[in-house]
């Protein structure tokens, strides 16, 4: 299946069916195709052609629905954009991708030097006009950007072969049809969002609704109970909000077959009370963007095993393998390598980090886990000091770097601590430069200009000096300690 030409697939089989709707607007299979239709005439007049890059800095909306099907439609590949990033967060992505567009919501300010399409303008007709889906797998359908240990955004690419095989994993995982309907609420900048919750519902005949811009716990499952859905995606940030709700909150949610947990690690504290609370089960998974999105997942209607993120994905392999790249057995701990047609081509323009992460055809995740005799993977620990704060994944480099940008510091290092809302949050420690007093205030209002929210430290301590092992390198596990005593004291 190439996704240029699903909507034409869907309109074929059944014109009047619905197809995706939000809070503004609603479109059957014909309407989502002569919308497209129209997107990428739209595209194609404003110079975008095969192999070049549209960037959609958008809230969740079915335009970016339209748009994501309309740059295929040309052979072009779609980057999101986080909305919430800053100025300069924004100008390196789309430096990065060589995006030749942008397209924003309205009132957002234009790209300086880049074509900019603000959202209402999107052409919604396009009589007489027709351009045959670009068919070529090879062709990058997405730009994905995550950061890496250097600390340095990097674009994961992925081609339409690799999306292809993931979403058709998805589709006989979660064995989905033509009468589920997925409620889209993560952000549709994620390649969770896209492929869950986008791409494999509407490969499977099934529908989709986007829900509101913000996600309210409140609200949410009054439109659970509006819509109907069958199936969501959603964070373990998400599901403990939902866990906290007053015990006098008793939707309907008979039309819930399950919940897709992933992004981060859930408690089985936290999954049990959930589902003894609802009555849907919540099937709890593993992956990454370098891997389209998913490896692993809890079977829909066989043993779910809380505690781990289940087993791999069909057509993927796991393995668990030492420092010297030796597999180990069942049961004991290594590193969580991935290989299937779901792997990333490569990070954009990085051979060298690629050739590092990809070995032979396997993934190379950091991740340290274990699998068990029927090859359930429980996730142990990670490699890379990522801190993943309410599914958002942080790079302590990133903010370091940003840091130690303040005339005053001499040296920053930043760990993650539990907070019980949202997983983990940032802590950052700073050691002054000699003479010179740090003001944390100072280094809260330079955050607040360089990085997005979630990447914020929610405290600064300022010590004399900073942790060291024996080897002169940052001691994080001491400072984590150190926090750790500090919270229970």
């Amino acid at each position: 299946m190439n996704f240029a030409s699903l909507p034409d697939r869907r309109a074929e089989l059944d014109p009047l069916g619905p197809a995706v709707s939000d809070g503004c607007q609603s479109l059957t299979n014909a309407q989502l195709l002569n919308r497209v239709r129209a997107a990428s005439h739209h595209l194609q007049d404003l110079g975008i052609g095969p192999g070049d890059v549209v960037a959609l800095k958008l809230t969740n909306r079915v335009e970016f629905v339209l748009l994501l099907f309309a740059a295929w439609r040309l052979g072009a590949t779609i980057t999101p954009v986080n909305p919430s990033m800053t100025d300069i967060e924004v100008a390196r992505q789309l430096a990065d991708s060589g995006a030749r567009l942008l397209v924003v919501e309205d009132g957002a300010a234009a790209a300086v030097g880049l074509a900019t399409l603000a959202v209402s303008d999107l052409r919604e007709a396009a009589p007489g006009w027709d351009q045959a889906p670009n068919p070529d797998p090879s062709a990058l359908a997405l730009l994905i950007y995550t950061s890496g240990t250097t600390g340095v955004p990097k674009g994961v690419m992925l081609d339409h072969a690799n999306i292809d095989a993931m979403v058709e994993m998805g589709r006989l995982a979660l064995e989905l049809g033509s009468s589920d309907r997925c409620l889209l609420i993560l952000p549709l900048f994620h390649v969770n969002g896209i492929v869950v919750s986008i791409l494999t519902p509407l490969l499977a005949g099934a529908s989709v609704v986007i829900a509101g811009r913000r996600f309210d716990p409140r609200t949410f499952f009054d439109l659970v109970e509006q819509e109907r859905p069958t199936f969501f995606s959603a964070v373990p940030t998400i599901y403990s909000m939902l866990a906290a709700l007053p015990d006098d909150v008793r939707p309907d949610t008979s039309s819930l077959r399950f919940g897709v947990c992933g992004a981060a690690p859930a408690s089985v504290e936290l999954l049990a009370r959930f589902e003894s609370r609802y009555g849907f089960p919540l099937v709890e998974g593993y992956g990454l963007s370098e891997g389209t999105c998913g490896s692993t997942i809890n079977p829909v209607a066989g043993p779910r095993r809380p505690g781990t993120v289940g087993l791999p994905f069909p057509g993927q392999e796991i393995r668990i393998v030492d420092a010297t790249g030796t597999e180990v057995a069942p049961g004991l701990d290594g590193e969580v390598i991935v290989r299937g047609p779901n792997v990333m081509r490569g990070y954009l323009g990085r051979p060298e980090e690629t050739a590092r992460v990809i070995v032979d055809g396997w993934l190379h995740t950091g991740d340290v886990g274990h699998l068990d005799a029927e090859g359930y993977l429980t996730l142990v620990g990670r490699s890379k000091d990522m801190i993943i704060r309410g599914g958002e994944n942080i790079y302590p480099k990133e903010i370091e770097d940003v840091l130690a940008g303040d005339p005053s510091v001499l040296e920053a290092a930043v760990i993650g601590v539990p907070d019980e809302k949202w997983g983990e949050v940032v802590v950052a420690y700073v050691q002054p430069r000699p003479g010179v007093t740090v003001d944390p205030a100072t280094l809260k209002a330079l955050c607040t200009r360089r990085l997005s929210g979630f990447k914020r430290p929610t405290s600064y301590v300022v010590v004399e000096s900073i942790a060291k092992n024996a080897l002169g390198k940052i001691d994080k596990a001491s400072l984590r300690a150190t926090t750790a005593a500090s919270a229970g004291a």
